[in-house]
């Protein structure tokens, strides 16, 4: 498969997950929800301060630069860029929880509003979904530039053993020990 092909399905799968849990949402009450949306909430934490180590890690000078400056396309501002979009993803379905939390006691005080809770249970549903979804996208995107790092550096460790071979030094990387071994 493509990945244009990937993408498509990706999000007709989405929007199909979205309007199955609206169609449904109407029977499950919040309580039942507010769960879920609190795992959400803790998941969007994790990624937030996981990702945001490994920037502060990886990219301390990149850091301290303002976001405006350096060259985004280098490939060290792209791995950077690759770094953030998770964070931003994440803080992005943070804030909307947070807001969900406080919206709904205020909802539940408005009489013309709950007497229409099945709509609101259905629509409160497939926001959590459509988080989900999204949180879980966020999620694969944290692994992108951890695989990128790892990529670099089995490179530079090439790149030293070649030149180590050429110079008649040893290997850059200690051998592995095998389970005979040790």
């Amino acid at each position: 498969m493509t990945a244009k092909l990937i993408k498509v399905v990706a999000w007709i799968g989405s929007v199909a997950l979205v309007a199955i849990a609206f169609s449904i949402g109407s029977r499950i009450p919040f309580s039942e929800q507010w769960p879920l949306y609190e795992a959400l909430r803790t998941t969007a934490a994790i990624i937030f301060a996981v990702v945001g180590a490994w920037l502060a890690i990886v990219y301390p000078d990149r850091l301290r630069l303002s976001l405006g400056n350096g060259d985004r396309n280098s490939p060290a501002g792209q791995r950077f860029s690759s770094l953030f979009t998770p964070i931003a993803n994440s803080t992005v379905i943070l804030c909307l929880v947070l807001i969900i939390g406080v919206l709904v006691p205020i909802v539940r005080q408005i009489p013309a509003l709950m007497s229409h809770i099945g709509l609101l249970r259905a629509f409160s549903f497939s926001v959590l979904t459509g988080l989900t979804l999204w949180q879980v996208w966020t999620v694969v995107l944290t692994l992108i530039p951890a695989d990128q790092l790892k990529s670099q550096a089995d490179r530079e460790v090439t790149h030293v053993n070649t030149m180590n071979g050429l110079r008649g030094l040893g290997s850059a990387e200690k051998p592995r020990k095998n389970a005979d071994q040790e």
